[in-house]
């Protein structure tokens, strides 16, 4: 068990948000504002936790099961627990405190604290609800048919994400909201083409089929220890289309200023670093993630900044 398990296992709020340092891009910066960092980490607890239950990566000795009222012998259950977790997620917004024999506050100590971001931002619940069902759809769909198909998992998994942040310092507009949504769906295929040995192994691919078929990659060719010359082709072909998402939304970050223009900038430049890095590795991304170097992120986000390329 790991440091953060064993503090997940006696406080998940605390394990959970321990998880932040861990993610591939920032999630609340030191040098945003403190309010917008304490809406910010709410929204990502959220996040998190609704990803740990969809992945079955929640910490040993059920706590989060038991803070969601489900029996600690069917804390296996992904769905039972996503669906008592989006129970959980309705009392944020029905704003009880039980004295009207309602269901009163939430349960789970992460979305207790969620219900003071939601009230000072004015959030609705329709972002927090894609990332359920996307983690829904992860149990009962493993395989993408098309390019299009992966798109509209995206828009569950991984746009709302990008939308949270534009309501939390109240900058959103719909063009910002469609380049926000652009740059959110790239990170998403940036993660899965990171992630296509890990996620094999929970029997999952989110490489297009069609995309396999005509670059002539089987299944098995992903579980090899090395990529062979047909994946390799594959993933710089969907690397490519990721980079092209990057550079459309791009503009969002000149149209915001300030702190804020700084993380959407990281946002952007972590993408672009994550895929020179698995360009530097000639497309070979089954030994594991390949990764960049603060230097090549700080140097992307320069170019993001000034708006070159």
């Amino acid at each position: 068990m790991t440091a953060t398990d064993t503090a997940h296992a006696v406080d998940p709020e605390r394990g959970t948000l321990a998880k932040a340092a861990d993610e591939n891009f920032p999630v609340a910066p030191f040098f945003l504002p403190r309010a917008w960092r304490t809406d910010l980490m709410a929204v990502y607890g959220f996040a998190r936790l609704v990803d740990d239950i969809g992945d079955g990566d929640l910490a040993p000795g059920g706590a989060d099961a038991r803070l969601l009222g489900v029996p600690e012998d069917r804390a296996d259950d992904r769905l039972l627990m996503l669906d008592a977790f989006e129970a959980d997620l309705r009392r944020v917004f029905d704003g009880s405190d039980g004295s009207d024999g309602s269901d009163g506050p939430p349960r789970h100590p992460l979305l207790r604290r969620l219900v003071p971001t939601v009230r000072r931002r004015a959030l609705t619940p329709e972002p927090f609800l894609g990332l359920i069902a996307a983690n829904r759809q992860d149990q009962l769909v493993a395989r993408y048919e098309t390019y299009d198909d992966l798109l509209a998992y995206c828009e569950l998994s991984a746009n709302p994400v990008g939308r949270l942040v534009l309501a939390v310092t109240g900058t959103s507009t719909p063009e910002r909201i469609r380049r926000s949504d652009e740059i959110c769906t790239a990170l998403q295929i940036v993660e899965h083409l990171q992630d296509v040995a890990e996620d094999l192994g929970r029997d999952r691919i989110y490489l297009p089929a069609e995309d396999m078929k005509r670059f002539h990659v089987q299944e098995s060719d992903l579980a090899a220890p090395t990529a062979n010359a047909s994946v390799r082709a594959l993933i710089a072909y969907e690397a490519g289309r990721a980079r092209d998402l990057l550079n459309e939304g791009a503009p969002l970050v000149g149209s915001v200023h300030g702190r804020l223009r700084l993380l959407l900038a990281g946002f952007v430049a972590g993408g672009r670093a994550a895929l020179r890095a698995i360009a530097a590795a000639d497309h070979d991304v089954l030994p594991g993630p390949p990764k960049s170097g603060k230097v090549h992120l700080l140097r992307e986000a320069g170019v993001v900044l000034r708006g070159e390329g």
